[in-house]
């Protein structure tokens, strides 16, 4: 199929996409990142812009840096960008974790981190790995710029905090080197999107858990921090007995009557998948800390 017609503008700096908002903010407009969303909704019908702008070329809104023990990733750098970046895995371990299961090679040599942030599908792998990581999406507006914590981020399904004719430019995420993380999830048969993704973040004395955070994705509308499973890990060790009993609660942690449900799998065998899965990021996540214990 083919998508409705649309004007094309081009920014080549953020200054210039927000103006280009203001200036068409009476029409339907949409922002072009890595355009792996976008394109097949607009394709079939689900999306109709009457004004589409790239952002994908503004430079500044390319590449990471670690700036005051804050990793700060540009919203237009790719995954394998990403990836290919070794500050990322020693500064954000939990959140590299996912963007390594994110699609295939061709989607993550295109798609971006903030563009996969502002569109907010409960089923890509990136808002739990944010909430593990407590991020912070920095978007620019009208009013200047301002900063959202990732706790407070997330309201529903494809909607956030952001405001209209803003962008977001970085997300930051506060140093983790030292902490172990990692990313379980079930991809979806047909488009490998997480039917449940958790991952999580620990930071360890010895063989004690001083800090944990735990968030998930693709149960329900929007990402969620998994609090309970937290609480019974913070000041307990990694061992498989306090594993399995913090993955008990997982459930707990989520309205069952608000889990999605669909065609690949119904409300109750979500809450399963995420006991299952929180179990199988935990594991992985003491077998990453056992080597840095070691040394």
């Amino acid at each position: 199929m083919f998508p409705d017609e649309f004007d094309y503008y081009e920014a080549g700096t953020v200054d210039e996409a927000l103006d280009l908002l203001a200036e068409h903010s009476d029409a339907e407009t949409e922002l072009l990142a890595g355009g792996h969303s976008l394109l097949p909704a607009m394709k079939s019908g689900l999306s109709s812009p009457d004004v589409l702008i790239d952002v994908s070329g503004i430079d500044a809104l390319h590449g990471m840096t670690v700036e005051d023990d804050t990793l700060v990733i540009g919203a237009m750098t790719s995954y394998s960008d990403l990836l290919a970046t070794d500050v990322v895995h020693e500064h954000a371990p939990a959140f590299a974790a996912a963007v390594g299961q994110v699609g295939d090679e061709q989607v993550r040599n295109r798609g971006t981190v903030g563009g996969n942030l502002a569109h907010a599908d409960p089923a890509s792998d990136l808002p739990g790995a944010a909430l593990a990581s407590d991020a912070t999406v920095v978007a620019a507006g009208p009013d200047g710029e301002r900063e959202i914590p990732i706790d407070d981020y997330f309201f529903g399904m494809y909607a956030t905090a952001l405001d209209p004719g803003e962008l977001v430019t970085r997300v930051e995420i506060p140093s983790a080197a030292g902490a172990a993380g990692a990313y379980a999830k079930k991809p979806s048969p047909s488009s490998g999107y997480a039917m449940v993704g958790v991952a999580v973040l620990v930071e360890m004395e010895g063989d004690t858990v001083t800090s944990v955070r735990v968030g998930a994705n693709g149960v329900l509308d929007h990402g969620v921090r998994l609090d309970a499973v937290e609480e019974a890990l913070v000041g307990g060790s990694l061992d498989r007995e306090s594993i399995e009993a913090a993955a008990a609660v997982a459930p707990d942690c989520v309205d069952e009557m608000m889990v999605m449900a669909d065609l690949q799998a119904s409300a109750e065998f979500r809450v399963n998948l995420l006991e299952a899965y929180t179990k199988r990021a935990l594991a992985a996540t003491a077998e990453n800390a056992a080597p840095q214990a070691a040394d």
